[in-house]
């Protein structure tokens, strides 16, 4: 059932975005090519706040999904992947082949800006999470080595009360022995949980932006599917890992994290519309081609190091966790762009 209801949402997502695209040939054809876009037209700002809403309960859904209901660890091994490939294409297809057309449309430099801002987005997500690595692991080696400490002290202890108390030593030191073995399931596990979701959340801020700097509802929707698609997977996997990291989490911390992961694509598009509301001309297509330039380099790096490279890792063996299931599944999301973008071009 919940695999349906997934499947039913990914298609209400293409759906949208073909029909975005046809309404985009449409206008094409009645006006001139000349003629820039209002970034501040009424119903470019109603379709940018429903991309809002629905990326804000599609994430919300999949985060706390994990907690009523088990889902299919093969379908989403390669759910991940398929999101990977669609991704990785969104990014080298449409963002960074709309930011070179607005650079070249702005400046006579024969400079290649969009492919430097793509590798500054792809460098600053990179530094990113570095930066969450390195803290992650001094959290992770403070804790273990309190808990090493508290250990010594616990064996020190149980050898002044003497030689008498052996099996009352033997027991506390196999609770102590647990207790190091398995710190996810003490105190590092908060700390785990919210380092998880501050990652998520950092690139999720960048891809809302890319919906929310979007210049006409055919991009809007299409960035919206996009995104969408990616974290919807995102969602429902931060879910399984943080179940595993807290596993008797009770449903309101798990409702918190979804929120928290929900909320920042919204957060990043209320960004976007608001830089397209204060500015216009000249200055609006620069901010948007820097923007598409910097979200192709964090879609990049999204695709490649956590979609495809690290992807969906189930606790146990399943029969489509082969290489050239992975493979067909990113060809597969690498098509859909490639055909969608048909109607873009």
């Amino acid at each position: 059932m919940a695999r349906s209801l997934l499947f039913i949402t990914l298609f209400l997502f293409l759906v949208l975005s073909a029909s975005g695209h046809g309404g985009q040939a449409d206008d094409a054809d009645s006006s001139s090519s000349s003629d820039k876009p209002n970034l501040r037209a009424r119903p470019l700002i109603l379709v940018k706040i429903w991309c809002l809403i629905l990326v804000f309960i599609g994430t919300f859904i999949g985060g706390i999904s994990p907690y009523f209901m088990k889902w299919n660890d093969g379908f989403l091994l390669l759910g991940t992947q398929f999101a990977g490939g669609v991704f990785l294409a969104t990014a080298l297809m449409h963002f960074l082949s709309d930011a070179n057309g607005t650079f070249e449309d702005l400046t006579s430099k024969a400079y290649p800006f969009a492919f430097m801002l793509a590798s500054v987005g792809y460098l600053l997500t990179m530094l990113a999470d570095c930066v969450v690595s390195y803290v992650y692991r001094n959290h992770r080696n403070g804790s273990n080595g309190d808990v090493e400490l508290q250990g010594t002290a616990g064996n020190g202890k149980g050898s002044d009360n003497g030689r008498t108390l052996q099996s009352q030593s033997q027991v506390h030191d196999d609770s102590v022995d647990h207790f190091v073995k398995a710190p996810l399931a003490t105190a590092t596990s908060f700390g785990d949980s919210i380092l998880l979701i501050v990652a998520l959340c950092f690139h999720s801020v960048f891809e809302g932006i890319a919906i929310g700097v979007a210049d006409t509802e055919a991009n809007a929707w299409k960035a919206l599917w996009t995104v969408c698609l990616h974290k919807i997977f995102a969602a429902i996997a931060m879910g399984i890992a943080l179940l595993r990291m807290i596993p008797d989490r009770p449903l309101l911390s798990c409702a918190a994290y979804a929120f928290a992961f929900a909320i920042s694509s919204p957060i990043g598009v209320a960004i976007g519309i608001i830089i397209d509301a204060t500015t216009q001309g000249a200055v609006a297509d620069w901010i948007y081609a820097i923007s598409m330039g910097l979200a192709c380099g964090v879609f990049i790096y999204v695709s490649i190091n956590h979609l495809l490279s690290k992807g969906y890792t189930p606790e146990k063996g399943v029969s489509v966790d082969r290489p050239h299931y992975k493979f067909l599944a990113v060809l597969l999301g690498v098509g859909v762009i490639a055909v969608v973008m048909i109607w873009d071009t």
